[in-house]
């Protein structure tokens, strides 16, 4: 068992508690939490104590893509859609033993940091892998790419392949779903098949979903940047007459259980279908303002009750995965901060009856900060289920 004290404990879903404490059974759930004298001591337990530290919920990243970590620094393209071809390039030339790499590497940095879970979206099924081998929390979506029509039955085989591949590492920890990347690399009858398929099998979706000003307008027109890149390798390009949003919900691909990642360029009627489909959503900040397409109504979101998670895309974005550093940009703090990085994080993956708060009975997932709040934030301690994951200072 495992005893965490703190000067103050954040259960989120309750009052702080000044010098409380956190006891985890073997068994990798929350047994009791509140103030220290209270909290049971049992024989063998290890006992860990942060008298002037702030125990927490460990974070949720809602957007990852871990597989990606080695390319940093490596894509100086600032137009969207050639950013978009230059990772696809760089992804080509990476030999498949480095994304492995990457992803347990973009894992520990994200331990590092007080993540506990994260919902990563790749096509290489490096993520799943690294979660299984070091014993991490999450949800590994498989992207599935296919613009061409006429390729629909391969690309769907090879998404069923894949994910059948890679069911052998998922585990109560390590969930595996889908990822029809976006509008502009996947055909409309390659939606509604992978979003069949994911219904028939249980899989969770993720989608990029209305992040730019160009999939808008290739989207509702059929033209722009995406759609000349359709017409250059001889895809049919057609305008829809909608909004992204409403695109796939036509397709039947917004459900619950769905993330929607970016949702950028939404306008009311998007928000309501956001709402009435029960999607969650992963709120980007960073992503989004590096590639310049605007801000996200979060406010609007969180009013008509959809639930709303912070994410760090990649770092080829953004340059380092700090969930703070996106509260920050999305103009949270303290509290509100908190909850967002934590329990509406989950909720936004359908995982808040396990982990997003500090309560009997979730998995004891939690992080030990220096301080709270501030601006400036250093991990002391990452907890998965009850097993260290990161101690600062530790080899």
């Amino acid at each position: 068992m495992l005893r965490i004290r703190a000067g103050r404990v954040h259960p989120v879903t309750a009052p702080p508690i000044e010098d409380g404490a956190v006891l985890v059974g073997d068994d990798g759930v929350i047994a009791a939490v509140g103030p220290h004298p209270l909290v049971p001591h049992p024989p063998g337990t290890v006992t860990l104590e942060y008298r002037d530290s702030v125990l927490v919920p460990g974070f949720v990243n809602t957007h990852t893509h871990l597989e990606l970590t080695h390319l940093a620094g490596k894509n100086a393209e600032r137009e969207f859609p050639k950013w978009i071809r230059q990772v696809r390039t760089l992804k080509e030339e990476t030999p498949p033993e480095e994304f492995d790499g990457a992803a347990e590497r973009g894992l520990r940095d994200c331990w590092a940091q007080g993540v506990t879970c994260v919902a990563d979206t790749g096509d290489s099924g490096a993520a799943v892998r690294a979660l299984a081998r070091l014993g991490g929390r999450g949800i590994a979506y498989h992207e599935v790419f296919g613009p061409d029509p006429a390729r629909l039955a391969a690309s769907l085989e090879g998404l069923k392949a894949r994910v059948h591949e890679l069911r052998r590492f998922t585990s109560f920890h390590v969930g595996l779903g889908v990822s029809p990347h976006a509008p502009y690399t996947v055909s409309a009858p390659l939606y509604r098949a992978v979003a069949d398929y994911a219904l028939r099998d249980g899989l969770p979706i993720a989608v990029h979903l209305a992040e730019s000003k160009e999939e808008e307008e290739f989207v509702r027109s059929g033209a722009g940047p995406f759609a000349a890149a359709w017409a250059a390798r001889g895809i049919p390009v057609a305008p829809h007459n909608v909004s992204p949003v409403r695109f796939l919900d036509s397709l039947g691909v917004l459900r619950h259980g769905t993330l929607c990642i970016h949702t950028v360029q939404l306008d009311r009627d998007d928000i309501a279908v956001l709402a009435r489909t029960r999607v969650g959503v992963a709120h980007c900040p960073l992503s989004n303002r590096a590639h310049g397409h605007g801000t996200a109504p979060l406010a609007e979101l969180r009013k008509a009750g959809v639930p709303v998670g912070l994410g760090t895309d990649s770092v080829v974005s953004v340059g380092a995965l700090d969930l703070w550093a996106e509260a920050r940009a999305a103009g949270l703090a303290g509290e509100a901060a908190l909850r967002m990085l934590t329990l509406e994080g989950a909720r936004a993956i359908c995982l808040d009856r396990v982990v997003g708060s500090l309560d009997v009975g979730k998995q004891g997932d939690l992080a030990v900060l220096t301080a709270y709040p501030t601006d400036r934030l250093t991990t002391v301690l990452t907890v998965v289920s009850g097993r260290i994951v990161y101690r600062a200072g530790a080899g």
